[in-house]
């Protein structure tokens, strides 16, 4: 098997990944009904060939991250050298090239309106060939983050209560982060395995307290892992953002609606003209219109869709992406430049 063929334990196994990122590797293999060393190996090859990603990231709306959906317009030779900037700040969790390579779509993640301020105000506008910024709230998800993607399918019903964990608690609104926290979820955002020791090295605690911080951020529900895949690998080869007119009154039933769809691994509402704007992934794109006719259309209080087809992923959950693998992040962030 080369480094691009997945099997049935391969995808089994990145599926129980996207159930739980941090499940030890002898549960997983208990559950999938192989040896340890089998999931370990498996899981090696899979990171070290980029085709698998497995991170820990703050939920924004916990612990107060400034979260923005950016729509870019450039010049068409400027805008790849702009995508892969913007890619490199670490504020920033995706970046896509999109409508024919001359606008870019990206997540910012800032941990202070002074650092989003000075990115949609100061950086952006003056970037050589930078045409036309328009910036979206993020107001409600209603699918992403925590929530696992249905995409991948490949468990037992039984096997997937196996490995799920129990739903976060109730808890405040907002959480602080301290500085060993922040230095933890810097860790865990470049690799979401990270063994107890380098997480106690990086954050200046002990392993056990280490290990009790990262369990109460996930209780709490201030962190969750994500796990970044190559979706062809997994057949999909159709990937497109929507940005729907929904009238306020409907805007909820209307985002609970595109939650419950699997081909949507994104959905949320925001400001703007438009109110709600999803990422879909599908097989190809007649499996995107099958979508947009038969699911969406019959979606009640639904007006206008705008249908943005994905060109090139540049970045996915702070992965960087190259010749379609996963690759990690430089330590230092570099600024878009004018």
């Amino acid at each position: 098997m080369n480094d691009e063929e997945l099997d049935g334990l391969d995808r089994a196994l990145i599926q129980a990944l996207v159930i739980d990122g941090r499940a030890p590797f002898s549960r997983i293999a208990e559950v999938l009904e192989v040896s340890d060393q089998t999931v370990v190996r498996r899981y090696r090859r899979l990171r070290g060939a980029g085709l698998v990603r497995v991170v820990g990231l703050p939920v924004g709306s916990r612990v107060g991250l400034f979260e923005s959906w950016l729509r870019i317009q450039c010049a068409p030779d400027a805008a790849l050298p702009v995508a892969e900037a913007l890619a490199r700040r670490p504020d920033i969790a995706w970046v896509t090239m999109n409508s024919g390579g001359t606008e870019i779509h990206c997540m910012t993640r800032a941990r202070t309106r002074r650092d989003r301020d000075a990115l949609l105000l100061e950086k952006l506008p003056r970037t050589r060939r930078v045409t036309g910024i328009s910036a979206h709230t993020i107001l409600r998800k209603f699918f992403g983050g925590p929530d696992a993607w249905a995409g991948v399918d490949e468990l037992r019903p039984d096997q997937i209560a196996a490995l799920q964990r129990p739903p976060a608690g109730p808890a405040p609104e907002r959480y602080v982060l301290d500085a060993a926290e922040s230095a933890l979820l810097a860790v865990l955002g470049r690799d979401g395995r990270a063994g107890y020791p380098e997480l106690a090295r990086a954050t200046g605690l002990s392993e056990s307290t280490a290990r009790r911080r990262l369990e109460r951020l996930r209780d709490l529900g201030a962190l969750f892992f994500d796990v970044e895949f190559v979706p062809e690998l997994f057949g999909y080869e159709a990937e497109a953002t929507l940005v729907l007119t929904v009238p306020p009154a409907r805007l909820a039933e209307v985002g609970n609606a595109l939650a419950g769809h699997r081909e949507v691994p994104f959905a949320a509402a925001v400001t703007g003209a438009a109110s709600l704007m999803a990422v879909v992934v599908c097989r190809d794109t007649d499996a995107l219109y099958t979508y947009l006719t038969e699911k969406i259309g019959a979606v009640d209080g639904v007006g206008q869709v705008e249908v943005i087809p994905a060109l090139r992923s540049v970045k996915r959950a702070g992965m960087l992406v190259e010749d379609g693998r996963l690759v990690d992040p430089p330590p230092a962030p570099e600024p878009v430049r004018p």
